[in-house]
């Protein structure tokens, strides 16, 4: 009896996998081992890790447990062979020697494959396993460049100078759009009203900025400061984390800005209180949205929550509550694929290093399932202070982002420009402004079919060996946008593929072909795909 059993299953699965026509097994173990195929290179993980992708021999690693590497990060990997692995808890992954290892702590690993290129496989595994909602965040994401008090303000967010720097936007003839006043605003750390002393009038500042063409977002953070009632209320309420397995002990933890206690979002009555005071932000004030900053999981790490969760857990529920307002930007998420949120990418350093992590960076984004993306604030997001700028790659940055889902300055280029350098970064705030109808369909289309808008050159011409291009890249299927990212550079290759191409400059070019163009600094090389 029990032999015709195990046949009957056997013969089961069989057929199975005969009608199917892909194999999909939730593995019984803990670890899974995958011989890779020849040519075969693979995508996924954490989006920090863009540089470095496509994995295939090269060593690599990467245990997900409490570490979304400052930025998003999903149990999700896809091959140019449409091959996949997937889980619903965190992985761990090796790529080495010709093999890949997977292990996952509750035996939860599903790996399967799914058509013979990465689109037909991200579209397998995007319906199978964070299925589109149909919805796209705030148009105005989309359709008009975005502004950030961070790196004119800093910590001294302030309602005088947050008027002046609207003011400047309109003077200097760039687009209005977003405009998100960053960290400080508030009174305290989980005490979500307006510094006292630095606004005098908070519901008239909001109101003029949105009679000036602005939405206006305010950051916040799970951080709460712990001399404070609103510390003392939650803590009685057990709604902050705790140090000790009794949850006797509130949990103080160190963050890039001191040291706070930390919501826990395992308990309901948590994330119904910040969601009030959000709420509340919106109703007294007018305010537009949030950038939902600080979930990093790593915070959580070594903590212990009301209902026990894991840190990523945490993480996920945080950024969930961005989705109650459909102007909210997050950038430490675990999951949250196919949701209508913006995705920033993490803080960029003032670098041309970190500026050639913009390209590589946003195609992973899309590629784990986050097309609503954003790249970091045009220049880099870390402090400027007492930081000698350089003005070339202000420009060059404006022209990486311009025709990229969504572009966001902060610096302000009108106070370290000269006049002809100014003009090219106001040229690509408009460059957007003018795409963002064609930006905003492409971002509704995606809402339906979950597929990345920014995509890598091996998506779109899946077989040309196109895998390793992180230099340009295709916003959908027939725009492709090769900018310049090191310094002092005036040309460069391009890559095009088969089709007729013509270029912002009038040029036709007929793929597929490398071809070398001339790019001084007011350039920014994009083509149009002649449609047959």
């Amino acid at each position: 009896m029990k032999k015709y059993r195990i046949y009957s299953v056997i013969f089961y699965l069989t057929f199975l996998y005969s009608v199917v026509g892909f194999t999909q097994v939730k593995s019984s173990v803990a670890k899974k081992e995958i011989v890779l195929l020849q040519n075969e290179k693979w995508w996924g993980g954490a989006v920090v890790d863009g540089p470095k992708m496509p994995y295939n021999q090269d060593t690599f690693v990467y245990d997900q447990y409490a570490n979304c590497k400052g930025n998003q990060s999903q149990p999700l990997f896809i091959s140019n062979k449409g091959r996949f692995i997937w889980s619903e808890k965190p992985l761990k992954i090796e790529f080495s020697k010709g093999k890949i290892s997977v292990v996952d702590t509750e035996s939860q690993v599903v790996t399967g494959k799914s058509g013979e290129s990465l689109k037909d496989v991200y579209t397998y595994v995007s319906k199978k396993f964070f299925p589109p909602t149909g919805k796209a965040p705030d148009s105005l994401f989309f359709s008009n460049p975005q502004y950030n008090t961070w790196v004119e303000l800093h910590i001294n967010q302030n309602e005088k100078d947050i008027l002046k720097y609207a003011q400047a936007i309109i003077d200097n003839g760039f687009p209005t759009g977003v405009l998100m006043i960053d960290d400080n605003w508030q009174e305290y750390y989980g005490t979500w009203e307006f510094s006292g002393t630095r606004f005098q009038n908070p519901k008239e500042m909001i109101d003029k900025l949105h009679k000036m063409g602005f939405k206006v977002m305010l950051w916040i953070a799970p951080f709460v400061s712990s001399d404070t009632p609103n510390f003392r209320q939650l803590l009685a309420k057990k709604e902050l984390m705790f140090a000790d397995k009794k949850r006797t002990k509130p949990a103080i933890v160190q963050w890039w800005n001191g040291y706070s206690g930390l919501l826990d979002f395992s308990n309901p009555d948590a994330t119904a209180w910040l969601k009030n005071q959000l709420k509340n932000l919106v109703d007294k004030y007018g305010v537009d949205g949030f950038k939902v900053d600080g979930g990093n999981p790593k915070y959580y790490n070594g903590l212990y929550s009301l209902n026990e969760i894991i840190p990523n857990e945490q993480s996920e529920l945080y950024a969930k509550i961005g989705l109650d307002f459909p102007l909210s930007e997050v950038k430490d998420t675990w999951k949250m694929a196919g949701q209508p949120i913006a995705q920033r990418l993490r803080d960029k350093f003032h670098t041309w290093n970190d500026l050639r992590l913009l390209i590589p960076d946003m195609i992973a984004l899309g590629l784990i399932g986050h097309p609503f993306g954003c790249p970091d604030m045009i220049g880099g997001g870390v402090s400027f202070e007492d930081k000698v700028l350089d003005e070339e790659l202000i420009v060059r940055s404006a022209q990486v982002s311009a025709l990229m889902p969504m572009m966001q300055f902060s610096v302000a280029p009108w106070r370290i420009l000269n006049k002809e350098q100014l003009q090219i970064c106001k040229n690509m705030a408009i460059l957007h402004a003018k795409m963002g109808s064609e930006i905003l369909e492409l971002a509704i289309q995606s809402a339906k079919t979950g597929e990345p808008i920014l995509r890598n050159m091996e998506y779109v011409f899946p077989g040309n060996g196109y895998e390793e291009v992180k230099d340009q890249f295709l916003m959908g299927n027939n725009i492709l946008v090769a900018p310049i990212t090191e310094k002092g550079l005036r040309s460069r290759e391009v890559i095009f593929p088969d089709g007729t191409w013509q270029g912002e400059d009038g040029s036709i070019v007929i793929g597929p072909i490398k071809l070398k163009i001339v790019v001084p600094l007011d350039r920014l090389p994009w083509y149009r795909k002649k449609l047959q």
